[in-house]
């Protein structure tokens, strides 16, 4: 952050700034253009910048940033591939594998070749149903190195809640896992697999990873693994020449990069489209200034390939650091599973939701006593608010000297409104900052900007990672419904929030009808579709009651002529909700 302030007075000279925050957040709000130009300078994006020009600088909807620039996202993430660490993959089972930067870039190009040589092109989508490892990440990769679009769900989701979502991207390509671990289990999902598969009438292909048996074949009909990305395929065809990676597509800095599922609060999950290049720009800022992560260093977030949070964290390769990848449960086989990968991996910034550190506290661990944590520099909590107490917690039992980011933001973004500062303090129970060039700020039902008091999270001004667009939305109304319709012009995120007098920021949580526990954020209709589908169910209705610190879901059910909500009916409602999302 103090390096970026200098290259921006170098740049522009006149009256510096200091070497703080609070200016240089004003500055970038006041001169976006600018401020983005400096972070590709800053970051040496490889690329096409052209006029680095804002078209509509001031609509929202409707701006565009570098409209004339061009990009590729993998490129970016994939540069100086040599012999250092890459990824590092860990399993709660004990399981541990590693890739280096140059191994990396050869299974990415390899897959890339095999899906070029199905016919992907740019445009088209590719969807992983996997858990949280390797082969997920050069999946993603690959697909975004030929412009391809990509979408992610974890393996715990049932089929009607893969199918919901991937169906509206009509994705051409499918990449599934045979299975994933949780908390001491192992669990299969083939069969699984093969009806989401039958159900995506799109598919020209569906390629299987090995995680739990590593010699299976695949279905008849399916691709393994090991055919189309760990070694240089030969074609199927002999009278074809074996395909060669097409080189990496550069599109638009504004073409699309990744389709995220909205929580389905209202209907069906909302299918948001992100741009390349403002993924891109918006991550490298994050984690490279907010979050101070440094090349060679190590980021584990614990999180699903479900979340955005997954996204974020792949882009530290841009950085060239390494993230770590966690499959399974965080407190199997013990509380201290993930502190123990912390120490063993010399783990620089770690993450994990509010919940997490709240059962970490709960339960009395104290990782400073029992681990040494030397290269800890940061740590994350995002999902839900951090409590004052679990602030607390992280300073007494974790690590006296690290900074403490409790970030917010969301799938609506890939990324956050308020976050990290390595130039400020960090005050209890508060995010440390807005985020630089995010015109944020709270204000009442009228509009009013208000400071010291909750209010309505807003951002007054375009930024390059706004939703290209909704799928199945031609005329834009659901987007600008999502977002625009409260306040004219301004983009109201849903969150209930507090400016404090020293910039930082007070997430209460949600103002709509997204519910949190936990700090996963659950859309009521995702409960009520596979509820009301009992016939014994004529209606239903979730609300979230604060409960013991957080917040727990309470349904109520109005049941059909004759049925009785017994103990068999309430186990075939919460089964339902778990084989139609997710337990």
């Amino acid at each position: 952050m103090a390096a970026f302030i200098a290259q921006v007075n170098a740049r522009f000279g006149g009256a510096k700034l200091p070497l703080e925050y609070a200016p240089l957040w004003e500055w970038s709000v006041a001169n976006r253009g600018e401020f983005w130009n400096e972070v590709w300078d800053f970051f040496n994006v490889v690329g096409e910048k052209g006029s680095g020009r804002i078209a509509n600088p001031n609509a929202m909807p409707g701006a565009r940033f570098f409209v004339d620039g061009k990009i590729n996202f993998a490129e970016n993430l994939l540069q100086n591939a040599d012999s250092r660490t890459a990824l590092i993959a860990r399993a709660e089972d004990g399981r541990r594998s590693e890739m280096s930067r140059a191994e990396l870039l050869r299974q990415t190009q390899n897959f890339a070749s095999w899906l070029h040589s199905q016919g992907a092109r740019p445009g088209d989508s590719v969807c992983a149903y996997m858990p949280n490892v390797a082969e997920t990440v050069i999946a993603f990769l690959a697909a975004s190195s030929i412009g391809a679009i990509f979408s992610s769900c974890s393996m715990d989701f049932g089929p009607d809640g893969v199918v919901e979502r991937f169906s509206q991207t009509a994705p051409k390509f499918l990449i599934a896992a045979d299975g994933y671990l949780y908390n001491g289990k192992t669990i299969s999902r083939m069969s699984e697999v093969a009806e989401v598969a039958s159900r995506l009438p799109s598919l020209r292909g569906v390629v299987i990873a090995p995680f739990l048996e590593s010699d299976s074949s695949p279905p008849d009909g399916m691709t393994a693994w090991r055919n189309a990305a760990e070694s240089e395929f030969e074609s199927e065809s002999e009278s074809e020449s074996k395909s060669e990676f097409p080189g990496f597509y550069r599109g638009d800095f504004n073409a699309p990069l990744l389709a995220l599922f909205s929580s389905g609060t209202t209907g069906k999950p909302k299918c948001i489209v992100h741009s390349a290049g403002g993924v891109l720009l918006q991550h490298l800022k994050e984690l490279g200034l907010h979050l101070d992560v440094k090349t060679d260093s190590r980021a584990l977030y614990f999180t699903t390939c479900g979340w955005m949070m997954w996204n974020w964290l792949i882009s530290a390769l841009a950085l060239e650091a390494a993230p770590v990848l966690y499959e399974g449960a965080p407190l199997h086989p013990s509380s201290a599973a993930l502190w123990d990968i912390a120490e063993s991996e010399n783990i620089a910034l770690f993450g994990a939701s509010a919940k997490y550190f709240d059962a970490l506290r709960c339960a009395k661990l104290s990782p400073k006593q029992t681990h040494s944590l030397s290269a800890l520099r940061t740590i994350c909590s995002t999902g839900s608010p951090l409590s004052p107490e679990c602030f607390d917690y992280v300073y007494e039992q974790i690590a006296s000297d690290v900074q403490l980011a409790s970030i917010s933001g969301g799938t609506d973004i890939v990324s956050c409104f308020a976050l990290g500062n390595p130039l400020d303090a960090v005050r209890r129970g508060e995010l440390q900052c807005r985020g630089l060039a995010m015109a944020v700020s709270v204000c009442d039902e009228t509009g009013r900007e208000i400071v010291g008091a909750p209010g309505e999270l807003i951002c007054k001004k375009p930024f390059p990672v706004m939703p290209l667009h909704f799928a199945n939305d031609a005329n834009g109304a659901k987007y600008h419904a999502a977002y625009f319709a409260h306040f004219a012009g301004v983009w109201r995120h849903g969150d209930w929030a507090t400016l404090s007098d020293s910039g930082g920021m007070i997430i209460h949580g949600r103002s709509d009808a997204t519910l949190n526990p936990g700090g996963v954020r659950i859309g009521t209709a995702e409960i009520y579709r596979p509820a009301e589908s009992l016939a014994e169910i004529a209606e239903a209705l979730a609300v979230a009651q604060e409960w013991r610190g957080d917040v727990r879901v309470v349904l109520f059910v109005r049941l059909s002529a004759g049925a009785v909500l017994d103990g068999d009916l309430r186990a075939r409602i919460r089964d339902a909700v778990r084989r139609f999302a997710t337990p």
